[in-house]
């Protein structure tokens, strides 16, 4: 890549990183804070829902304004809503508030995350978008690791100090992508914007099973499904199961996030541009599928433990996999593509945690098996689609020629 295109994808990453990291800094006392305040579990379960909620709705506006107004101005308005949830929350106790401050949140995110990806999208060539998606990917894992390690610490100095230090970071990253940040289309440019005016989100979903990336955004809402069900029993099943401490359950979350980290810095390009995203994603679909079904068999906390770095390991390659596909295939609508991608992921962010909790009080291992049936329907889906795909591909040549 040129010396420009790092220095944008450096902003890019730096934002990114600041939004998660900012967000997970108070994951670790937001339990602990939810008490407090003689709130229990279906609040936690709400703030959860609610902002992945408000995240599925406002995606596609985001991904129609992404298009129409410019990515820059998306990402300074997407980190505006962050910062205001957080500042919200360290101003308020009152739970209503608190709810409130998370559908901010969402549309926030809402308006970050799809703008990122678009602009990625801008300012990189087709082979060098997979290393770009991959970047910012890393980023986001980075600041899921590193945040909740930062709001454990800070809850040394108040309850509520994560939230202060979390909207001021977040504060920062507004101040510095107004200065820093230059936007990367000409606004209004991109060809499709107009046709997404009037359309409903409701519409734009049904848009999206016409398009030619509709089966990567099944595949992103099943992957994110999946691992939220996962991620949201994992802390009880291995409690439960092998009698983890909370310190080995830590240190398992800790892992798999370093574990995206470092594939997504160093490995996910190099093997895509080896085999191509299409054998990428039947290979690490497979792998997935494994890991799932090993999930079953695991006699121990060290062998679940090793399990559940395999699927973070084969998630971790998917993500920017599926974001990459997913740019190829919009044309002149990235910023709608990318909308509903986030649209999809967030669907499976809402749906997973709440199908999940309902079937693993059922049975533990239920949340396991279900993820193991959807990963391995979405397989299949994916290769029957892409020798489809071959063939449609096979007949213009010809007919070309």
């Amino acid at each position: 890549m040129a010396k420009e295109q790092k220095r944008k994808l450096s902003i890019l990453m730096i934002n990114m990183f600041i939004a998660i990291g900012s967000f997970g800094i108070v994951i670790p006392i937001l339990p602990q804070y939810l008490i407090s305040i003689n709130q229990g579990g279906t609040a936690a379960g709400l703030m959860v829902a609610i902002f992945a909620g408000a995240q599925l709705v406002f995606s596609p506006i985001a991904g129609k304004w992404t298009d129409q107004y410019g990515r820059r101005k998306m990402i300074i308005y997407g980190l505006v809503g962050l910062t205001a949830s957080m500042f919200i929350f360290y101003i308020f106790d009152n739970i209503w508030w608190l709810y409130f401050s998370r559908v901010i949140g969402g549309v926030g995110a809402a308006l970050l995350v799809p703008a990122i990806f678009a602009y990625v999208a801008d300012i990189t060539t087709i082979d060098q978008r997979a290393r770009g998606n991959s970047l910012v990917s890393a980023a986001m894992s980075l600041g899921i690791v590193i945040g909740p390690g930062i709001g454990g610490f800070l809850t040394k100095f108040g309850l509520k100090a994560p939230f202060l230090i979390s909207a001021l970071v977040s504060l920062v990253a507004v101040i510095f992508s107004i200065i820093i940040l230059e936007e990367s289309q000409k606004v209004g440019a991109q060809g499709g914007t107009n046709t997404l005016d009037n359309e409903s989100m409701a519409k734009k979903m049904a848009r999206s099973v016409k398009m030619p990336y509709f089966i990567p955004l099944v595949i992103t809402l099943v992957m994110s499904f999946g691992l939220m069900a996962y991620e949201s029993v994992l802390g009880l099943f291995v409690d439960n199961q092998y009698g983890a401490t909370p310190q080995e359950i830590a240190v398992m979350i800790t892992a798999t996030g370093i574990i995206s980290v470092i594939v997504q810095l160093f490995v996910v390009d190099r093997i895509v541009a080896r085999i191509g995203e299409a054998n990428v994603l039947i290979l690490f679909l497979g792998i997935a599928a494994i890991g799932f079904l090993l999930s079953l068999m695991a006699s121990s906390y060290g062998v679940f433990f090793g399990v559940t770095l395999l699927i973070f390991l084969a998630t971790s390659i998917l993500r920017p996999v599926l974001n990459t596909l997913i740019s190829k295939l919009a044309g002149n609508e990235q910023g709608f593509a990318m909308g509903m991608n986030n649209a999809y992921m967030s669907t499976g962010n809402v749906l997973g945690p709440l199908l999940a909790g309902i079937i693993y009080d059922v049975n533990i291992m239920y949340p396991f098996v279900l993820g193991l049936v959807l990963i391995t329907l979405t397989l299949f889906g994916s290769i029957t689609w892409q020798k489809r795909t071959a063939k449609k591909n096979q007949k213009i040549n010809i007919a070309e020629s």
